[in-house]
């Protein structure tokens, strides 16, 4: 017996010992839906005629995963065949546990093209919930998703035809180590994609302790009640992206917290989550179970800012549309306060909107109008309550609202040591801790538990020494014109090539206008100086002095109301705000000129909008959104440094002090998880701030400090480098014993798959860390030559062509004997992202090539073997390699052609080189190229194989029906290549039987 079946057996018992019902007769689609009808007819009390059953089951069968999911949670209606209406639900929704659990294994969808065979599915109600794959090998997680997703993208597969469509989870296990995830329906992962793959768990108790092992994973997870809950209650549909969530266990144990809190109405308390780890969607989820519970009279889930209300409305109607309306001004906030419509019973409002609420000086009485509120259960749930909870407006809150239950949320508690002194009208002053406030800590996820789970990352900390004597002392800086000249010098290397970009913290509104126009000048030298030298598109935000705006300004408000938790951006707008106003102008004007757009100082907050939205362009590759409309470097005072979130944003230099909370959030705008390419969090620090940082993580680790400062920061420069060294030694020992010598060229005299699968094990952790040593920013001229006298860079550039070539081979393997395929490569996750680079697309090659065809040696960059090599290493344009390669050989550097000429010689030649091809294809087979090539244009037009054309196109050749099918497979074995290639990476329908 194979240890994966031991695994699907032991698992079988175990859910057997959790009271499921074991049901060996349910094998095929048919037992499946056999068994669904009885369930259903059982739990709406009905008799369907067969008619009826056939028409239901086709009506709630859907490719689409997200509206079955729907489907799944609500009251549906049907027509009998009598005229009658039949309300009815698929799941008791009310009281999950007692539905019906059932345990079947080893189903099997037989469809004209899928012939699957799934390990272990729960079913509640007869609908396939929760898929287990059980794995004899260890797994990532990223290769245990792209194992279900390769099965959900075959044709014909039963995710999108049968009643799999209603699979709500995933779960991948091998026996010691269990994730899951969410089932989605645009869970399709190329190897070349730049995101990470959706969100993969491993499940955890409410001290953070995983629960990774099958048999305590079955007892904590999939116990009837547990797995129900998990699926009715902590499951978001996000309805503006169609998608699925399942919450983290973290996130699932605050929302609880919260709730018991509110059942037992035992007082207030705060969740320590640290930033980056989705506060928003858990204060979402408990707000909207606070809509169903009907002793809560309205819940407030209050911001501080008019941005991270806006922010904050966003993501709420993100995860259900309209969930939750703009509160324009303080009127509306208050209508609705008073309002008993049920989509009035959320409300997302800023503090400073609240404070004027209650306000018994207001004129417009809006206190004495709230009246009949004071004495009702409100909800107030706060979001960063480190910020602003601490003053007038928070006291006036719980004077006005008694019965008020209050739940703060913060990335960075205040504690004793990081509390301001408070101190009015002379009296006894004290310091205020987020305890004082919230009474009692909920739930805790540090920063510390985030990166453990890699969450978040870690971070590089590069405490910038300066040249010569500018060794700057702790909190003082050096000069600025150095900092601009090592922000220029560094920025490629922090950024991936500007694949990433930045946000540089200055210490006051003047020293940001002096940075402004500082990069300006040297940019503009430098540009004199060398022409093909490309500037970082450079901009800066800080908030309008408001008093010397045009008072009829409708936005004056709102700006005043933005300051509020500026507080050096409030203080500098003091002095000389007419110079502040004409700089910020100027930055302006200079930004509408670089992106063609039109706004304004008045209208400030459409500008900062627009800011926002170009860093989070950084997403977009060059080819497809070209890098002028994007950001490079914003310089800001407060602004940007908490609430913005950006997974392309990944370094922060500082030129300002910054200690604790500020420190932490500051920093922590960086590390949102995307791919191997982004490895850490980048900060460059001019102010010698080793202490202040130490202190932080002391304070903020919820661990001890010293374990913290290890799982906080990335190993120094020396370490990698060692650990490089140790890569490389590895692979040339591993390339000795199989006597070849260490050459990328021998990687292609590797005998066997293991071998080779060995060379990809091998040189993909020696790229991962080149592409880690790549982004130190802190590397002296002697540790850069020590890593190139490890790898030279044109080894590197060879061994990584080798390191394609041979992933590409195995990865044809895996894709066209799918579970054939050896376990081994099976496994095999080439993670192709560390292969790629932010320069390197159509354009750039394009331009090299012409480049490379003048006359003058002055203008070719690369020869022609460099330019072979610089697209074998990269995976950037894989599809395309071959042909470009094969283009550039046909070209000499004499022939002086135009980048324009090289474009259309390169689609000529292209179009020539699949016309020879499909050619040689139909004279190997007999038959006229223009009926195969009609054929071929067929299937990629519509990205359908139609397999009754495949019979139309052979009939001329008037074979048998055995010889016909044999002629079938070998023509298509001659086509697949040419298909695959022109696909270009897309599924074409249908292939598969063919493709195995």
């Amino acid at each position: 017996m194979t240890r994966e079946k031991q695994i699907e057996e032991g698992l079988v018992n175990k859910l057997a010992d959790l009271k499921y019902t074991l049901r060996p007769d349910i094998r095929d689609r048919d037992s499946l839906e056999k068994n669904f009808r009885e369930k259903f007819e059982a739990l709406n009390r009905v008799r369907l005629t067969d008619a009826e059953f056939s028409r239901i089951r086709d009506e709630i069968v859907t490719a689409d995963v997200f509206v079955a999911s729907k489907r799944l949670r609500e009251v549906n209606y049907f027509q009998r065949e009598d005229g009658t209406p039949l309300h009815y639900t698929l799941i008791n929704i009310k009281d999950w546990c007692k539905n019906d659990y059932e345990v079947i294994s080893q189903l099997r969808i037989n469809t004209e093209n899928s012939n699957h065979r799934y390990d272990v599915i729960l079913l509640i109600n007869g609908l396939p919930l929760v898929q287990l794959e059980l794995k004899s090998l260890e797994i990532t997680p990223r290769k245990a998703m792209q194992q279900i997703v390769d099965y959900k993208t075959d044709a014909g597969n039963g995710y999108t035809n049968s009643l799999l469509c209603f699979m709500q989870l995933f779960i991948v296990s091998n026996k010691t180590n269990t994730y899951y995830f969410a089932n989605n329906k645009n869970q399709h992962f190329s190897f070349n994609a730049d995101e990470q793959f959706l969100p993969v768990y491993q499940f955890a108790d409410d001290k953070n302790k995983k629960i990774t092992h099958l048999d305590t994973f079955a007892e904590k997870f999939l116990s009837k009640c547990t797995l129900g809950e998990m699926i009715s209650k902590y499951m978001v549909l996000v309805e503006s992206e169609q998608k699925l969530l399942i919450m983290r266990p973290y996130q699932i144990y605050a929302v609880k917290a919260i709730m018991d809190c509110i059942h037992q109405n035992r007082g207030n308390g705060y969740i320590w989550h640290t930033t980056g780890s989705g506060k928003t969607l858990t204060s979402f989820k408990a707000s909207t179970l606070m809509k169903d519970n009907s002793d809560i009279e309205k819940c407030l889930f209050v911001v501080d800012r008019k941005d991270l209300d806006r922010q904050t409305r966003q993501e709420f109607n993100k995860f259900q549309e309209g969930s939750v309306e703009e509160n324009t001004n303080t009127e509306t906030l208050v209508r609705r306060l008073l309002s008993t419509d049920r989509a009035d019973k959320v409300i997302v409002t800023t503090i400073q909107k609240l404070g004027i609420a209650l306000d018994p000086n207001n004129k417009k009485n809006y206190k004495e109008r709230l009246q009949p509120l004071s004495n009702k259960r409100i909800v107030f749930i706060f979001d960063e309550c480190h910020r602003s909870q601490f003053g007038d407006n928070h006291q006036a809150i719980k004077e006005f609202f008694p019965k008020a239950q209050l739940f703060g949320f913060t990335g960075t508690p205040i504690f004793d040591a990081n509390a301001t002194y408070i101190k009015k009208d002379g009296e006894q002053g004290s310091y205020k801790t987020t305890e004082d406030i919230f009474e009692k800590p909920l739930p805790t996820y540090t920063i510390t538990h985030a990166i453990d789970d890699k969450n978040v990352l870690r971070f590089h900390i590069d405490y910038y020494k300066g040249q010569g004597n500018s060794n700057p002392k702790p909190g003082e800086s050096i000069t600025r014109q150095a900092i601009v000249e090592a922000i220029l010098e560094k920025h490629n290397a922090a950024t991936n090539s500007r694949k990433f970009n930045a946000v540089f913290a200055t210490a006051s509104i003047n020293d940001a206008i002096e940075y402004y126009h500082l990069f300006k000048t040297v940019q503009k030298e430098k540009r004199s100086q060398n022409k093909d030298y490309i500037p970082l598109n450079i901009t800066s935000v800080f908030s309008p002095p408001v008093q010397v705006l045009d008072k009829s300004n409708k936005n004056i408000a709102d700006i005043r109301q933005l300051q509020e938790d500026l507080e050096q951006e409030k203080e500098d707008n003091q002095q000389n705000p007419n110079e502040k106003k004409k700089a910020l102008k100027t930055i302006i004007a200079d930004y509408n000129k670089q992106y063609g757009t039109n706004h304004s100082i008045n209208e400030f907050d459409l500008y900062y909008q627009d800011v926002q939205k170009r860093i989070k362009d950084q997403k977009y590759n060059n080819s497809d959104y070209s890098h002028e409309n994007k950001i490079d470097i914003v310089i800001v005072v407060d602004m940007l440094l908490t609430g913005f979130d950006s997974k392309y944003l990944n370094t922060l230099y500082v030129d300002k002090n910054l200690k604790h909370h500020g420190l932490i959030q500051a920093f922590s705008r960086t590390n949102r998880v995307l791919n191997d390419t982004k490895p850490y969090g980048n900060i460059l620090d001019f102010r010698g701030q080793k202490d202040a940082v130490d202190e932080s993580i002391a304070l903020f680790s919820g661990e001890d400090s010293g374990k913290a400062r290890e799982i906080w920061l990335v190993d120094p420069a020396p370490l990698v480098i060692e650990k490089f060294q140790k890569a490389v030694t590895a692979l040339g020992d591993f390339m000795e014993k199989g006597n070849l010598a260490i050459e990328p060229e021998e990687v292609y005299n590797l005998r066997g798959d293991t071998a080779r699968i060995n060379f990809i094990k091998h040189f993909k952790e020696i790229q991962r860390l080149k592409t880690q040593l790549d982004q130190y920013t802190d590397l002296d001229e002697e540790q850069r030559n020590k890593i190139e006298a490890i790898l030279p860079a044109d080894r590197l550039r060879s061994f990584r062509s080798s390191y394609i070539e041979t992933a590409k081979q195995l990865k044809e393997i895996q894709e066209q004997e799918g579970d054939d395929a050896p376990e081994e490569i099976q496994q095999l996750d080439f993670e192709f992202v560390l292969f790629s680079s932010a320069i390197i697309d159509y354009d750039y090659i394009m331009g090299l090539i012409a480049d490379y065809t003048q006359k003058k040696p002055a203008r070719q960059k690369m020869t022609k073997g460099q330019l072979i090599s610089l697209l074998s290493s990269h995976t950037n344009l894989m599809e395309e390699q071959e042909d470009m390669i094969a283009y550039i050989r046909t070209l000499s550097p004499d022939q002086g052609m135009t980048e324009k000429e090289i474009r259309i010689g390169y689609d000529a030649f292209k179009i020539e080189k699949k016309e020879k091809e499909l050619a040689a294809v139909a004279h190997t087979h007999g038959l006229a190229t223009a009926d195969l090539k009609a054929f071929v244009d067929d299937i990629l037009d519509r990205m359908i194989f139609d397999g009754e054309k495949l019979t139309d196109l052979l009939e001329p050749l008037e074979l048998g029906w055995k010889e016909r099918r044999v002629r079938e497979l070998a023509l298509m074995e001659d086509l697949l290549p040419l298909l695959r290639k022109q696909a270009q990476g897309r599924e074409i329908a249908g292939l598969v039987a063919y493709e195995k």
